[in-house]
């Protein structure tokens, strides 16, 4: 006996672990961009205004970007504000994560540039940006499952296919790039 129940069930599940890898892959790209610009990009930051991704914007500026993510799923008031108040606080973790990681990666070139490079030291420091690297995964984790609390299934489901076709667009933009084509604006 098949349980009608069971395979929606199995469908949500599907749904919200799409939209967590998506979220998480976006997030995580978001996070790893180097603050004042990093290679490929010009002048730095979001299309070269410097800053540091969605993590150096200004609250205005995130609330915008969260307003356009809702924009087409019918999201209430009361929801955009509780999304609203949840990427905020994530983005100021994530700043904080930010600088620890900066803070990292500088005494990385330390050790690399040391007349005599330390293999205990290079390598403790490898499991202090791993655990730095988990820290800020399972804090974007934690303001993706509190904004799914927020969102019913079927806009989850709808920002999932959103975010499956934009990423679409920049992976062909991507190979446009690559092949030294311009990309349409």
């Amino acid at each position: 006996m098949i349980n009608p129940g069971g395979t929606r069930t199995r469908m949500r599940m599907f749904w919200v672990a799409t939209l967590v890898a998506a979220l998480s892959t976006l997030a995580v790209t978001a996070w790893a961009q180097p603050m004042g610009g990093g290679m490929g990009q010009h002048g730095g930051g979001h299309h070269g205004r410097g800053g540091d991704g969605m993590m150096g914007d200004s609250p205005e500026r995130m609330g915008r970007m969260v307003d356009r993510m809702l924009d087409g799923l019918n999201a209430t008031d009361a929801q955009r504000s509780q999304i609203r108040q949840i990427t905020q606080s994530a983005a100021a973790d994530m700043k904080a994560q930010h600088e620890t990681g900066r803070g990292l990666r500088e005494r990385a070139m330390q050790i690399f540039t040391a007349p005599n490079v330390d293999p205990a030291a290079a390598e403790a420091l490898r499991q202090q940006m791993l655990a730095q690297h988990d820290q800020a995964s399972k804090r974007m984790m934690t303001a993706m499952l509190d904004i799914s609390r927020v969102l019913t299934p079927e806009q989850r489901a709808k920002l999932a296919e959103r975010m499956k076709d934009r990423a679409a667009r920049w992976k062909d933009r991507a190979a446009r790039m690559h092949k030294g084509e311009r990309p349409p604006r």
